[in-house]
């Protein structure tokens, strides 16, 4: 780990964006609130959530931070879902690695939730991605 106890605690704010593509079909019984499992974006919210707070156990190099807020959002588009994770902490460190996390997460238990509507009759996932993960914005002050 990186040596930060020298450092002075700074408001850090960090913003992670990325989608998971889905069949129409999918995204439709989203919609209409017909997914066997459950409501995937009330799931992927709470995940996302656990996802920030569970940053240091699963990156090891990754400072534990006293997280004081993580937002999860999400769009639904023709071909998938969109999803931005924000994360907030007032910490000697960035927050960037959870953002990322709970991003991930979040897309991750989407799949988890849909993938019976998303396999093919060989139990492959041909259009089933997630994609464009990145930190769109990073605050410190």
């Amino acid at each position: 780990m990186v040596d930060v106890h020298a450092k002075t605690p700074q408001y850090r704010e960090a913003t992670a964006s990325g989608e998971i593509q889905l069949k129409p079909e999918t995204v439709n019984r989203i919609r209409d609130g017909k997914v066997e499992k459950g409501d995937p974006l009330q799931i992927a919210t709470l995940a996302g959530i656990q996802g920030a707070k569970m940053t240091p156990t699963i990156i090891p190099l990754c400072h534990p931070i006293p997280i004081e807020n993580t937002s999860v959002q999400f769009e639904l588009t023709d071909s998938g879902v969109k999803a931005t994770a924000k994360v907030v902490a007032t910490a000697k460190t960035g927050v960037e690695m959870e953002a990322l996390t709970a991003l991930a997460t979040a897309l991750l238990n989407i799949w988890d939730v849909v993938k019976m509507y998303e396999k093919n009759e060989a139990g492959q996932y041909p259009t089933t991605q997630i994609l464009n993960i990145k930190v769109v914005e990073k605050v410190k002050r």
